[in-house]
């Protein structure tokens, strides 16, 4: 049986898109070489931050754990090269609010020295342990390479009910311009191949479906070299349309399995784990030569460069260095994006870090920004309900954003958008529909969090009650217990005294019988003096 015998299914909606991918595919990957600085932001993943194991001043090797992440969804972040920790603090980092945010900066020595960071890598990993697998990737601080940053050891680890029998590999990299995962199918495609039978045997699914947009001859090529034909003990090279958002993770469950993902659910409800080719090839790295996640391939492309090309890339270089390794900028350069054109989001400086989810920089001339129209009223055309790629009512969500009724665009599966874009590309009224939807989870979020926060207010308030109600009980018992002790030692009814206060009374007794006799001795003493002298008279 061959690939091309596999059903294919067909997802709501999408769009076709000018690819742009041969401007960054015609040279060969090339390795970025090491900066003078690297800026390494604390938050590179979905999750809480990580909290930093080091200080400054202090001097770091390659690979040495430099913040750790305790929570279960986290990732740990390591020094990409071995030098000084020149700070820890807040820098500019990419990220569309344009603001900085905790970071550590490491002064590259330019030893690149490992020491004895590297961790010890594992021989027998063909028959490796599915919980010494998760450790060593949670250890390596793996997340999902292709954008969404997902630490990659919670998808290592289903629960119980979860049965798991299909492994879905996405090298679909659906999204204009960016062709790193391209390029290291095609020139890696040993590795990631390596690191899909490392996580298969960890999750042991039934079959694995390695999914492949149709544009990437090429890949598709090397990948099906690497293993051994296009199909091979339940594994499966599947070229897929490269129709936008096929890289989507729901999407390509659905194109290749036929399965829905439940409404804020996900694959795993339906059998099935999705990683990225970049992902598993650091996997690999991780397990067999010790490598924690210290660097990526990055796309640096657009027309606002002279090269377009892809560079493996250390983790925190500032993108102003990718430029310039792309050639530098053109003249009439407009905007700097990270990630895509359709999901990414633009730069308010070239000084930002390369971070885990960093795969493309885009410099844009002006003529290749769209620039829409003004904003005009919805026509009820459903153009953007046709398009939605998630099944949802665009037009709907659109009202009650817009009208901040929250509760009923979460009835509307608003959570469910992936925010691709796909349906205000294609709304004739020029309405920024994801920027509503996008406007709408942050406020949901944001007064779940102040729900929270005042949840525990609470609860800390009933405890403080709680607290001095229980000291109240617990000073009035002892009063109680103080008062009974008090009339235990007061006088019985049938005479009987306290042995203290007998003794004090004895004492005081003696005291004045001595005082008594003292005084009778001086009188005595006196009597003859006063006769001699009556005499004597």
């Amino acid at each position: 049986m061959t690939a091309s015998s596999h059903t294919l299914w067909r997802f709501h909606g999408g769009v076709k898109l000018p690819d742009h991918k041969a401007e960054s595919t015609t040279e060969p990957v090339a390795a970025a070489p090491l900066p003078q600085r690297l800026i390494l932001p604390l938050r590179q993943h979905i999750g809480e931050a990580a909290v930093p194991v080091v200080k400054r001043g202090e001097h770091v090797k390659k690979g040495q754990l430099i913040a750790r992440s305790d929570t279960y969804v986290g990732a740990h972040l390591h020094a990409p090269t071995s030098g000084r920790i020149a700070l820890i603090g807040d820098q500019p980092v990419p990220h569309p609010s344009g603001l900085s945010a905790p970071s550590i900066v490491i002064e590259a020595d330019g030893e690149d020295d490992w020491g004895d960071s590297r961790m010890p890598p594992i021989e027998d990993y063909r028959n490796i342990d599915p919980v010494k697998l998760r450790n060593r990737v949670r250890d390596a601080g793996i997340v999902g390479l292709g954008g969404a940053a997902f630490p990659s050891a919670v998808k290592l680890n289903p629960r119980p009910h979860q049965k798991i029998d299909t492994l879905v590999i996405n090298g679909a990299e659906c999204e204009p311009y960016i062709t790193c995962d391209d390029m290291l199918m095609r020139t890696q495609a040993e590795t990631v191949i390596a690191g899909m039978h490392l996580v298969r045997r960890a999750l042991k699914p039934e079959r694995c479906l390695i999914g492949i947009e149709d544009n990437k001859p090429e890949a598709i090529r090397a990948m099906t070299e690497a293993l051994g034909g296009e199909e091979r003990d339940n594994i499966r090279i599947v070229p897929i349309p490269s129709i936008y958002p096929t890289g989507g993770e729901r999407q390509l469950v659905r194109v290749l399995t036929g399965r829905e993902v439940p409404s804020e659910g996900l694959p795993a409800d339906v059998g099935v784990v999705c990683h990225n080719v970049g992902t598993l090839a650091a996997i690999y790295r991780a397990v067999v030569l010790g490598e924690p996640l210290i660097s990526r391939l990055v796309t640096v492309t657009g027309s606002g460069v002279h090269r377009p090309r892809n560079l493996q890339v250390y983790l925190g270089t500032p993108v102003a260095d990718l430029i310039a390794l792309a050639g530098g900028y053109t003249d009439d350069v407009e905007r700097l994006i990270m990630g895509g054109p359709m999901m990414g989001f633009a730069l308010a400086s070239d000084a930002v870090p390369i971070i885990k989810g960093g795969n493309c920089i885009i410099a844009a001339r002006a003529a290749d920004v769209e620039r829409p129209g003004p904003v005009m009223p919805c026509i009820r055309c459903g153009e953007c309900v046709k398009a939605c790629p998630a099944g949802l009512l665009p037009q709907q969500l659109y009202w009650f954003s817009r009208a901040r009724d929250f509760d009923k665009a979460q009835e509307y599966s608003l959570f469910d958008c992936i925010e691709c874009g796909c349906c205000a590309h294609v709304c004739p009224s020029n309405i920024p529909l994801v920027q509503y939807y996008r406007f709408a989870k942050n406020e949901i979020w944001s007064q779940e969090r102040e729900r929270r926060q005042a949840e525990a207010a609470k609860q800390r308030h009933e405890l403080r009650r709680e607290r001095l109600e229980r000291e109240e009980r617990e000073k009035a018992e002892r009063m109680k217990r103080k008062q009974a002790a008090a009339q235990q030692t007061a006088p019985t009814a049938d005479g009987g005294e306290d042995p203290k206060q007998a003794v004090i009374r004895a004492a005081l007794a003696r005291a004045q019988a001595r005082k008594a006799e003292q005084a009778a001795q001086d009188t005595t003493a006196a009597a003859p003096a006063s006769e001699n002298d009556n005499e004597n008279r």
